[in-house]
């Protein structure tokens, strides 16, 4: 888990803290030097590396022909530059890449919010779900114009949402009744049963 007051230092102002630790928790890397090697929906087993040299030599080696994402925030590496030579060490800075990531986070979740209309908690899913892939609604969403001034949804908090999980799964059961059951209204006759599964 990241920890709050980095998050506070490093991340775009315009996101609420709890929006960006989940955003983190869901989308986000293990350490500012994880590395992920996607070939379409494939991950590709890379060593993990254990310097910021071994991991920019990674980055380095399957950018242009993989999807690379890069540290806490799983950074498109390859977002916005033409050549391998403009790649930043920044990438690799854990506090840098948090604002990079929730940057580009906070645009797609307006992007969603646009199209949602409005602010709702089901466009903070989706837009994760944008991020970690690229794409939303058949466009890659990285590439699409900021809609600025969205206004996005207030986080919701934990032991509401929580609340409203529980209340909404599980099995539903009938409510206790107090009435007498022998007096209940239909009743079947079962004992016929019992003579016809007698074995011969």
């Amino acid at each position: 888990m990241i920890d709050a007051e980095l998050i506070q230092q490093c991340a775009d102002p315009s996101l609420k803290v709890e929006i960006v630790q989940k955003f983190i928790e869901e989308a986000g890397g293990a350490d500012h030097l994880t590395v992920t090697v996607r070939a379409g929906e494939r991950i590709i087993l890379v060593p993990k590396p254990s310097t910021e040299d071994e991991a920019m030599e990674l980055i380095e080696q399957n950018l242009g022909q993989s999807i690379v994402r890069v540290g806490v925030t799983q950074y498109p590496a390859g977002l916005g530059i033409q050549d391998i030579s403009e790649l930043s060490p920044d990438l690799l800075d854990s506090c840098k890449n948090i604002g990079m990531g929730t940057a580009l986070f906070a645009k797609v979740y307006r992007i969603v919010t646009k199209w949602y209309g409005a602010p709702a908690q089901e466009a903070l899913e989706d837009a994760i779900l944008a991020y970690k892939t690229g794409w939303f609604e058949g466009k890659q969403v990285f590439y699409e114009s900021d809609p600025d001034e969205t206004e996005l949804a207030e986080p919701q908090p934990a032991e509401q949402g929580e609340q409203v999980a529980a209340e909404g799964t599980g099995p539903s059961e009938p409510p206790f009744s107090e009435e007498d059951p022998n007096k209940a209204g239909i009743r079947i006759d079962l004992s016929g049963i019992s003579n016809n599964n007698k074995e011969q």
